[in-house]
């Protein structure tokens, strides 16, 4: 019998499988930021939302030239609901493995996945970090291509797109849901 875990048991697995400070905290994030974002698309199911987010990069410590493959295989073994498994793994869509992204809420992790990391990085570099960080911040080092390489502009693009949303009312709502 397949189950959905809470956020708080997808939060426990995380960090059976990665022990990297960075990699919990990126869990976390995208965690948070999804439950944000369920509050406005689907607020019934906010703790759905947070534990994809929580779950999204499980295997990518242990396996990150497998990514979202070895996280099917090892979600499966953990007896994880097929719906939540399509989640998790649709994120990599185009990178890393051909599931796509269907739901909205999947459209969303494709979207701010990436964008957390961007955001997080921009906020490292203000003395005020994100408390009062606006859009037009993260647009103008979303075009400095130097700046946080290692953030796909294409994912966020794509991810925008595939969510019917300009690029800065995603970063807006982004930077708001990280905040909060």
């Amino acid at each position: 019998m397949s189950y959905i875990p809470t956020p708080e048991q997808a939060e426990e697995l995380v960090k059976q499988y990665n022990k990297e400070p960075f990699h919990i905290q990126h869990a976390e994030t995208v965690s948070k930021v999804m439950g944000e974002f369920a509050k406005e698309y689907d607020p019934d199911n906010v703790d759905f939302w947070r534990t994809v987010g929580m779950l999204h990069d499980i295997d990518f410590e242990l396996y990150p030239e497998q990514h979202c493959v070895k996280a099917r295989e090892m979600l499966h073994e953990l007896d994880i609901d097929e719906e939540l498994i399509h989640a998790v793994i649709s994120h990599g869509y185009g990178i890393c493995i051909d599931v796509e992204p269907v739901k909205y809420m999947e459209k969303v992790l494709f979207a701010t996945d990436e964008l957390t990391g961007l955001i997080g990085a921009v906020a490292l570099m203000r003395p005020t970090g994100i408390s009062d960080m606006e859009a037009k911040s993260v647009v103008k080092k979303f075009k400095d291509k130097k700046f946080a390489a290692g953030c796909s502009r294409d994912v966020i693009r794509q991810g925008a797109e595939m969510m019917g949303m300009e690029l800065s009312e995603l970063i807006a709502k982004t930077i708001n849901a990280m905040r909060a």
